[in-house]
């Protein structure tokens, strides 16, 4: 068994890979959070693409994501504060060059019909 790249502690397949193969698995805004980070860990694109909420996904290019979740190698997510509709994180990851980096963001969500999506987010210091 695998241990989840969210870092739960819990085992991939009883963790992110529930939401994976079913986002209203995703309780909260949190798990849902936490399964993206998990699918970028995992270039898991329909995923992301699919996960990003109707109002923001025409605005994204699955080329784009695709490029971001590969071109860069993923340590471990970090989470700072997560609310009922939003979730404050770092990513820590290395990129192209192998250089130390931080994705800092605080992210919206928003649920519909059962199912978590992430709205959009701003990105921190």
């Amino acid at each position: 068994m695998v241990n989840c790249n969210c870092g739960s502690a819990r085992f991939y397949a009883d963790c992110c890979l529930l939401v994976h193969q079913d986002r209203q698995a995703a309780i909260t805004a949190e798990q849902l959070m936490r399964a993206r980070y998990t699918a970028f860990t995992r270039s898991l694109i329909d995923f992301l693409y699919d996960s990003f909420h109707p109002d923001s996904r025409r605005y994204q290019n699955k080329k784009e994501i695709a490029a971001w979740a590969q071109e860069n190698k993923w340590m471990h997510l970090e989470i700072i504060q997560a609310s009922t509709t939003t979730v404050e994180f770092k990513a820590h990851y290395l990129d192209k060059q192998f250089e130390p980096a931080v994705h800092h963001e605080k992210s919206r969500f928003k649920k519909d019909r059962g199912i978590w999506y992430y709205l959009d987010g701003r990105l921190l210091s």
